[in-house]
């Protein structure tokens, strides 16, 4: 198995370490120290850094101002933003662009994205269902609703209003989302929905329609997230990406995404407690010599390994579709497993090694762990995901 980057992919790594360089992990307040959100907005200049290093249009097909890269190269430069607990929704906006570039209406893909790629817009997507239990699209309907009078707007592409002539058909959207990543910053939400006829849609709302409230929510690493509640939304069909696989394909890449953030973050930890180990001396000795303490990293470095490995063939798998003895979906149960348990354990053994000095909030540790238990919740439980790869193991029967 071949895992060498190509050129453009190991140059997108290149730039999101130079635009990632400046980035402090503590350029906001600690969770551990405010009782709400540690900051009302995502990191703007940030984010306009990133459009203006092009990484925002890495994925995007040159038509709409992009490279045209794919998946891993996505991950590579999220892996580069998790080292530094970088606050922008790189993830949910690449992941919702994504999407409607393959799935979505071509007319509102080309409104949208180029503005995507230039940093003008913030996508985000509800991806968690009312209690982050079950599954995402049953939390909210998406009604058919075909009524004179409903079309859509040149200035708000995707949105349905009455007024107009014609008799177009549109689409009603029910429900709530819960833990919605930075909804208030975002200008659209992918919401998932399910039809009448139980087919799972993914729909695209602006966060200023009516009827949709966003209910203050704060995450376990204390970004503003929301529970967002839809009360008979109404969009245009274009706005509905309706195609076979549209939802399974944005949940696979969020998925993905999620795991390479616990990559590098994990390697961010684990580089931040070698250096610790490394000064820090007992018996005049510095801690990282005895074995017990070595014996502990070499066991993160190996669960790290693991995870980058299965992070890979997970992404490869997304991107190109190729065939293997169990479905995508088995890699990408695989890669789960190894980074829900893996970061967990990343930080749990940097806090034992750091010692009291871990939980010190003027040291940055405890914000990683924070994070890490946000990204360990996003991917589920392990055993969840070994249950997952046991049914697909019993449903296709390995020569």
């Amino acid at each position: 198995m071949d895992f060498t980057f190509t050129e453009e992919q190991q140059a997108a790594t290149e730039a999101a370490r130079a635009v990632f360089s400046g980035v402090a992990p503590d350029g906001v307040p600690s969770p551990a120290l405010v009782p709400g959100a540690v900051a009302e907005d995502i990191d703007r200049p940030l984010w306009a850094r990133l459009a203006a290093s092009d990484l925002l249009s890495l994925t995007l097909s040159p038509e709409h101002g992009g490279a045209g890269l794919d998946l891993v190269a996505l991950c590579l430069v999220l892996r580069e933003s998790a080292k530094v607990l970088a606050r922008v929704p790189l993830l949910e906006t690449c992941a919702v662009a994504m999407t409607l570039q393959r799935y979505g209406d071509p007319r509102l893909a080309s409104q949208l994205l180029p503005k995507v790629g230039r940093g003008e817009l913030v996508l985000t997507v509800g991806a968690n269902g009312r209690s982050g239990h079950d599954p995402a699209e049953l939390a909210v309907t998406a009604r058919r609703e075909a009524t004179a009078g409903i079309v859509p707007t040149d200035e708000a592409p995707g949105t349905a209003v009455r007024g107009g002539a014609g008799d177009l058909a549109g689409w009603v959207l029910d429900g709530t989302q819960s833990a919605v990543p930075w909804a208030q910053a975002a200008d659209w939400i992918a919401i998932p929905a399910h039809t009448d006829e139980g087919r799972a849609v993914v729909a695209l709302i602006q966060t200023t329609q009516d009827g949709v409230t966003p209910a203050e929510q704060v995450s376990t690493s204390g970004e503003r997230f929301a529970e967002v509640r839809l009360e008979s939304v109404r969009i245009d069909g274009s706005a509905l990406i309706d195609g076979a696989g549209a939802w399974e394909w944005l949940r696979a890449l969020l998925t993905a995404g999620t795991c390479a953030l616990a990559l590098g973050l994990g390697e961010a930890v684990l580089a931040m407690t070698s250096e610790y180990t490394g000064k820090r001396e007992q018996f005049g000795f510095p801690v990282a010599t005895f074995q017990s303490v070595a014996v502990q990293a070499a066991d993160r470095y190996i669960d790290l390994r693991a995870m980058e490995v299965t992070l890979w063939q997970a992404a490869w798998r997304i991107s190109t579709g190729a065939d293997g003895m169990l479905p995508a979906e088995g890699d990408i149960a695989v890669a789960k497993i190894w980074a829900s348990d893996g970061v967990r354990r990343v930080v749990q053994t940097a806090q034992h090694l750091h010692g009291g000095f871990g939980a010190d909030t003027d040291y940055p540790l405890h914000r990683f762990h924070a994070w890490a238990k946000q990204i360990e919740l996003s991917l589920g439980p392990a055993a969840a995901h070994e249950e997952a790869l046991g049914s697909l193991l019993a449903a296709h029967l390995l020569g």
